[in-house]
């Protein structure tokens, strides 16, 4: 273990008791340990059910809630290269990405992998934007969206940055698996789990898998993650649920990019933003800035689409207001030619 951590290593560290080749494996020093048992006998709340499993949230004996996810069809690596990877996770750290604090890999009947991580007490991005009456928190307005996504795509970059081995870094990104914090900060989750999901049903349910050049080639490129961050952006723009959009834009355009492009380029910029941001004064032309930076990321042509470098500056640069108060039209977002191919025949969508 010195020897690991000489040369920047993290390894695995076991339970407080240990020696168990089945029991939880911690990924960070200094975190409080716990036995698999405390989390079996904790209070125990469902969080939900998605592609890849169940969700708990455990109350451990002093309080603090946990969150145990329990995957399935995740056989895309043997034993050594699972642990391997989990290592590679345990390295990253961003304020932006969820840490897992723990997990679990079983090898009885069927192989049974658990993450552990801390709770966000605010829940996913997707509550809060469609969960409707059913989310406490208050409607998200145009400085809290853009927060989001700013650190959104942070963490996505990081991904970028430190995983140069993984075609897609991320591969799961959408707003269910968008964190926040008790300050509303966002908190990638679910994220660089493709080398250890079974690739069948990594390419069947993944989102990063239904960029375009998926439904074209079969396979996922370096520019899929930032389709999926283009998604997003749009999703936080109109408050539109993206699988709400599939086959239904305008002209025979497909999906939410689509739409919104057909929307711009009829000048009906109005018609685009969710409702909760129109009143927002001064700040037109920054989300229209938004607006292009989302589409740039959604163009079907990969060589045109944006990379994450780009997406991540042009990100950086939208403002809560804009001090000149020079509110852009459709129609100077048009004359860039920006995101001129997210309105392609491509049939493509956002499972969830």
């Amino acid at each position: 273990q010195a020897d690991s951590e000489q040369h920047g290593v993290v390894a695995p560290v076991p339970s407080k008791r240990g020696g168990r080749r089945d029991g939880l494996v911690f990924l960070q020093e200094g975190r409080e340990r716990f036995e698999l048992e405390d989390l079996l006998r904790a209070s125990a709340e469902v969080l939900g059910s998605g592609n890849f499993g169940s969700s708990y949230k455990a109350t451990l004996v002093d309080g603090k809630p946990m969150v145990v996810k329990r995957f399935k069809e995740m056989n895309g690596a043997g034993r050594a290269d699972f642990n391997e990877h989990m290592r590679r996770l345990g390295r990253l750290v961003h304020p932006n990405l969820l840490p897992v604090v723990a997990y679990l890999y079983k090898n009885y009947k069927k192989d049974e992998k658990l993450f552990v991580t801390e709770h966000m007490v605010n829940g996913g991005l997707a509550q809060i934007l469609h969960g409707g009456a059913t989310s406490s928190l208050p409607r998200l307005d145009w400085p809290a969206r853009l927060k989001i996504i700013k650190g959104v795509a942070r963490g996505l970059a990081y991904l970028y940055e430190e995983l140069p081995m993984l075609t897609v870094p991320h591969g799961h990104l959408k707003s269910s698996n968008v964190l926040l914090n008790a300050e509303l900060e966002p908190i990638l989750s679910d994220y660089a789990l493709v080398p250890v999901v079974t690739p069948s049903h990594a390419s069947q349910v993944m989102v990063a898998y239904k960029a375009p050049e998926c439904a074209a080639a079969g396979r996922a490129s370096r520019k899929s993650d930032v389709w999926t961050l283009g998604i997003l952006v749009l999703e936080l723009l109109t408050g539109r649920f993206p699988t709400n959009y599939l086959q239904k834009g305008r002209e025979g355009t497909t999906g939410l990019a689509g739409w919104v492009h057909s929307v711009v380029r009829e000048e009906w910029t109005g018609e685009v933003f969710d409702k909760d941001m129109r009143d927002t004064r001064s700040a037109e032309g920054e989300m229209v800035k938004l607006l292009k930076v989302g589409l740039g990321c959604c163009d079907t042509d990969i060589a045109a689409r944006w990379d994450i470098k780009e997406a991540l500056a042009g990100i950086e640069e939208v403002r809560e207001r804009d001090p000149a108060d020079d509110s852009s039209t459709a129609s100077s977002y048009l004359s860039d030619g920006a995101g001129a191919g997210a309105a392609s025949d491509h049939p493509h969508s956002l499972s969830t």
